[in-house]
């Protein structure tokens, strides 16, 4: 089966790329080529170049394009490194002792339908404008999955596994090594998946907050001077961030399940 998957991995490069190359050439000609899509309401492609050109060489908005988008990833890690270390342990708890669900599943029943952006003016009064009150905007978003998936991983191990463990004398925290990690650890990682895209989709509005630079000030600053290009750029850059960082969050789990590979 592993075999298998690495003979499909180059043919599923090429149908990516065909795509990419596709969806640009499309572009061109609706835009471009043909004027059927003013560019005054989307950019053509060598709008767009230029744009780019502008912000990583003159810079735009208050900084280059190189300091916005490590800004950027600077507080999407740091909100989903804390959700992950808040989430994952409390979600696989709750999923584990039926006392600790019972405790703290009413509370995050409350919590869980609340908007991520519906806590930006608490994190403003809370923190103020600099960027911890968007690493908590972008950690609330994150928390969630992280929790849900996390009790799921939990609750999806089969009961005759924890018991012949226990039967056999297995110690506790052997048996939340050996059996509810390993258990747990297909769902926690689709928690991840899920988590990660929710900080980059709640990043926009969290670098509304008093922010002088990052992509999400990019995109609000280009809105504001009716910039059709400069937001293509921001979104590509967004697009681009998170590609990299679910690409590095997928070799991590396959690092951590050789087993399960697909």
């Amino acid at each position: 089966m592993a075999q298998m998957h690495k003979r499909a991995d180059p043919s599923r490069l090429v149908v990516g790329a065909a795509t990419l190359v596709g969806v640009v050439a499309l572009w061109y000609v609706l835009t471009q080529a043909t004027h059927i899509i003013p560019s005054v309401y989307f950019a053509t492609p060598a709008e767009v170049l230029q744009a780019a050109k502008q912000i990583t060489i003159k810079g735009y908005a208050d900084g280059r394009l190189h300091e916005h988008f490590l800004h950027s990833c600077w507080l999407v890690l740091m909100g989903f490194a804390v959700a992950v270390t808040v989430g994952v342990p409390l979600g696989m708890l709750m999923g584990w002792s039926r006392r600790a669900e019972a405790l703290i599943n009413p509370v995050f029943l409350l919590l869980r339908p609340i908007p991520p952006l519906a806590w930006i003016p608490l994190a403003i009064v809370w923190l103020g404008l600099g960027d911890a009150a968007k690493v908590l905007v972008i950690w609330f978003a994150a928390f969630v999955p992280a929790v849900i998936n996390s009790y799921a991983g939990v609750r999806s191990i089969e009961p005759y596994l924890i018991e012949a463990a226990r039967s056999l004398g297995v110690r506790r925290a052997m048996l939340v090594r050996e059996v509810l990690i390993p258990g747990a650890l297909p769902l926690i990682f689709t928690g991840l998946r899920l988590s990660l895209q929710a900080c980059w989709t709640t990043l926009v509005a969290a670098e509304l907050i008093g922010a002088i630079v990052g992509l999400g000030h990019v995109l609000y600053q280009a809105g504001l001077d009716l910039f059709p290009a400069m937001i293509v750029v921001g979104m590509i850059s967004v697009a681009i961030a998170g590609a990299l960082m679910t690409t590095a969050l997928a070799w991590l789990e396959t690092r951590a399940m050789p087993w399960h590979s697909r």
